[in-house]
C-alpha cells in the first residue's frame, strides 16, 4: 500500500513539474531558445530517431560506457583486493594513490587525446579512470572490514592457502561493499562518457554539443532524458543482479 502511495505521489509531483515547466515556456517567462516546452520533446525525439542520429549515438555511448565500466571496475576491484589483503602492497602504492586520486577525470582529457586521439579508446580511458577510483576504494574498505575471525575459521576448516581464503571467505564477505561501489560507479561512468564525448568522440555528448551550438535545445533535452532513461534501466538490472548475488544475506 505504501509503495502504491509513494508511486502515486511521485507521479503527481512529476506531472505538476511538467505543467509548471510548460506554462513558463508558453507564457514567455522562459524563451524556447533557452529551454523547450515538454510538449516539443516527442516531436524532437521522433526526428532524431528517423534521422538515425539517436540510435547511432546511443550505440556509440553504450560501447564507451560498458568498455570503460568493465575495465575500470575490473582494475579497481583487483587492486582493491590486493591492497586490502596486504599492508605491504597498500604502503607501496599509498603515496601514488594520494598523488593521483585528487586529479579529476576531466583533467585527463588532454592526455587521452594525445595518447589515443579523438577515438573510442580515449573515451574508454576517461570512463575507466573515473570508475577505477570508486571501485578501488570501495573494495579496499570492504576487504579491510572482513572479520579476521573468519580467516581463522577458514584455517580450521582447511582453507589455508591465499586463493582458497580469497574465494571462500574474503570475496563473499566483501561482496556487499564491492557491489555498493560498483553501483555508484554506474552513475559516475555516465558522467564521464558525456565529458569524454564533448570533445568530439561520437556519441550522446557529441550530439548534444552539436545541437547546443545550433540552439536546438529540444534535441539537447531529448539526449539528457535518453541518458537518464539508460542509467535507470542499467541501474534497475544491476539491482536485480545484486539481489541474486546477495540472496544469501536475506
Amino acid at each position: 500500500m505504501k509503495t502504491r502511495t509513494s508511486a502515486g505521489l511521485g507521479a503527481i509531483g512529476l506531472g505538476a513539474f511538467l505543467l509548471v515547466w510548460e506554462a513558463l515556456v508558453r507564457s514567455g517567462a522562459l524563451p524556447p531558445t533557452l529551454l523547450p516546452a515538454p510538449s516539443q520533446l516527442p516531436e524532437a525525439f521522433l526526428r532524431e530517431v528517423r534521422s538515425g542520429f539517436w540510435l547511432a549515438s546511443v550505440q556509440s555511448s553504450l560501447g564507451h560506457y560498458l568498455l570503460g565500466l568493465v575495465l575500470g571496475a575490473a582494475l579497481g576491484v583487483g587492486f582493491g583486493v590486493v591492497t586490502g589483503l596486504s599492508r605491504t602492497a597498500e604502503a607501496l602504492v599509498g603515496w601514488i594513490v594520494r598523488l593521483l586520486r585528487p586529479i579529476p577525470g576531466l583533467a585527463w582529457v588532454p592526455f587521452a587525446i594525445l595518447w589515443f586521439g579523438v577515438s573510442t579508446a580515449g573515451a574508454v580511458f576517461i570512463v575507466g579512470v573515473g570508475v577505477f577510483w570508486i571501485c578501488y576504494f570501495a573494495t579496499l574498505a570492504a576487504v579491510r572490514a572482513v572479520d579476521r575471525d573468519l580467516m581463522e575459521l577458514a584455517d580450521a576448516y582447511g582453507y589455508r592457502s591465499a586463493p582458497a581464503k580469497l574465494v571462500k571467505i574474503v570475496l563473499p564477505a566483501a561482496a556487499p561493499g564491492i557491489l555498493a561501489g560498483l553501483r555508484t560507479a554506474l552513475g559516475q561512468a555516465w558522467m564521464a562518457v558525456v565529458a569524454a564525448e564533448l570533445f568530439g568522440v561520437t556519441g550522446l555528448g557529441q550530439r548534444m554539443m552539436q545541437a547546443s551550438s545550433l540552439l536546438a535545445t529540444d534535441i539537447v533535452v531529448v539526449y539528457m532524458i535518453t541518458m537518464a532513461a539508460l542509467y535507470g534501466l542499467i541501474d534497475t538490472v544491476f539491482v536485480l543482479v545484486q539481489g541474486r548475488v546477495l540472496a544469501w544475506k536475506a
